[in-house]
């Protein structure tokens, strides 16, 4: 019996929203939430937001550097022009500020520059500093007087959740007991829930129809296929 013909597919441009009304609040992120939202009655001119991928400190930077005016800085890019940035910004957003370990004098720095011109500073990281493998003391005690907010894994609700709003950012339409499928066994993270969804808009997009339990089921086996080899 022949397979159906598989349809040629186009991927079209698609992005997250990063809205603060898109925001799925839960118990592993409410915290966090409160502190970005508490901005700019904060106790401190630095913050740092800790927690694994997928719990939603991309999400709560963007809302909190739209709302201070923030300019954002990866962590794992940081140059001169980084340093002179900040040095005229009001506020700053570094992202995976625990890759910026690799330019530590040139970072140690920009907090500096920041902090002595009033700057405001967002860090997001997956671990705290003392994990970082820091070589500078100067710098490992500057960045353990900013105040740390933890932020946990998505638990099975705000997995749903998550996956809802990624196929609702791609506007693919999927029945709820197919997402609750894929919430029960996908890795609790945010990262896994795209990869995921990603897979299964192309495959939708390739057998011209529907995502189905059959086709989650697929995709699923083949991540964990793809996580085994080495």
């Amino acid at each position: 019996m022949m397979s159906p013909p598989r349809q040629l597919t186009f991927r079209w441009p698609h992005s997250p929203s990063f809205a603060r009304e898109d925001f799925l609040p839960a118990p592993s992120n409410l915290e966090a939430l409160a502190a970005i939202e508490l901005w700019p009655n904060w106790a401190s001119r630095m913050l740092m937001l800790v927690g694994p991928e997928g719990a939603g400190k991309s999400h709560l930077g963007a809302i909190w550097a739209r709302a201070a005016g923030a300019i954002s800085l990866p962590g794992e890019a940081l140059d001169e022009q980084s340093l002179e940035a900040c040095t005229q910004a009001s506020a700053v957003l570094i992202e995976n500020a625990d890759q910026a370990s690799g330019s530590e004098a040139l970072f140690f720095h920009l907090i500096n520059a920041g902090l002595q011109n009033d700057v405001w500073l967002l860090l997001t990281c997956r671990t705290a500093p003392d994990a970082w493998g820091l070589g500078t003391p100067d710098l490992l005690s500057r960045l353990r007087l900013a105040p740390l907010v933890r932020l946990a894994a998505p638990d099975i609700e705000l997995t749903e959740a998550v996956l809802f709003k990624l196929f609702s950012d791609r506007q693919l339409q999927v029945e709820p007991n197919v997402i609750a499928y894929i919430a029960l066994r996908v890795e609790r993270s945010l990262g896994a829930a795209r990869e995921l969804v990603a897979m299964l808009d192309n495959e939708a997009l390739t057998q011209g129809r529907r995502i189905t339990r059959t086709m989650a089921s697929d995709a699923l086996r083949e991540i964990a296929l793809k996580s085994e080899s080495p």
